[in-house]
């Protein structure tokens, strides 16, 4: 009696145990690379439906699907990022932040196979799962293969075809763009080209003074003089006739003084002035 009762447990176990087996090695989609390393618990966070698909959105478009380290390493970016407060106060403020993920990744249909699998990783990093190599520290990733001058830039891994690094400079320094339209900016060796000019002594210009304009003297009034008012010397035979200059038409004689009469201390007639001519002759002269 107690055998037959341990004989139909077994038989079922036995029967049941492929199906088991065979359920936990099934996978709903066409991932081909496992997770690598093991992965690393963090704090779950209280996610509603929608931070939920914003999470699986980023891990779909910017991953290539094909890892599950790659999408719990995106995955993992989003959270670290949420907990700076840098980027936004929930998991789709961060995702849908300008110029931060890939364009459309709000939008666009996720059409794959491997969206299962998708959702099953977004939801293992909303209750906790971390990259190893993706600490808190690190919020930054672009395509692999793409190279950048910056020095700040700490790589930790490449995961899902995706480089991640961390930013170490204190310094702030321009992000990269998203990696589907990253750029290589290089900054050029050649040092500005700067104009000397140099004075010479003969060509120093300074500054002048520049003369104003005078204005042209005036034209001096010409007098016309008369030699009739004086009395023709004895023996003259020809009177001297009067000089004259002559003006300009537009002259505009000015207003002269009031001619004053001359004053002699004597007027001598001519009587007298023969008498004293003969006074003069009549003096005695010292002896030669």
């Amino acid at each position: 009696m107690t055998a037959g009762r341990w004989k139909a447990p077994l038989v079922l176990g036995v029967v049941v145990s492929p199906i088991l087996l065979a359920g936990c090695s099934q996978s709903t989609g066409k991932m081909t690379e496992a997770i690598s390393v093991s992965p690393v618990a963090a704090k779950p966070y209280a996610a509603s439906a929608r931070d939920r698909e914003c999470l699986a959105r980023a891990m779909f478009f910017e991953s290539n699907r094909s890892s599950r380290d790659g999408l719990v390493a995106v995955g993992s970016v989003v959270m670290n990022r949420l907990k700076s407060g840098k980027y936004g106060n929930t998991v789709c403020d961060v995702v849908g932040a300008k110029g931060q993920f890939a364009p459309g990744v709000m939008t666009r249909k996720m059409n794959s196979k491997a969206l299962p699998d998708v959702t099953a990783a977004a939801d293992a990093v909303i209750k906790g799962e971390r990259h190893p190599k993706v600490k808190e520290e690190v919020m930054f990733f672009h395509t692999a293969g793409l190279k950048f001058p910056y020095k700040n830039m700490h790589y930790v891994v490449v995961a899902g075809g995706n480089s991640f690094y961390e930013k170490r400079s204190r310094r702030r320094a321009p992000e990269p763009a998203a990696p589907e339209t990253a750029q290589t900016m290089i900054a050029s060796a050649e040092p500005a080209t700067q104009q000397t000019v140099l004075a010479s002594a003969e060509q120093t210009m300074l500054p002048q003074t520049v003369p104003l304009p005078q204005a042209a003297p005036a034209p001096q009034p010409q007098m016309i003089a008369m030699a009739a008012s004086a009395p023709a010397p004895k023996g003259a035979r020809l009177a001297r006739a009067p000089m004259r200059a002559t003006l300009p038409a537009d002259y505009e004689p000015a207003e002269m003084p009031a001619p004053q009469q001359a004053m002699m201390s004597f007027d001598a007639s001519p009587q007298a002035a023969d008498a004293i001519g003969a006074m003069i002759l009549n003096q005695d002269r010292p002896p030669e």
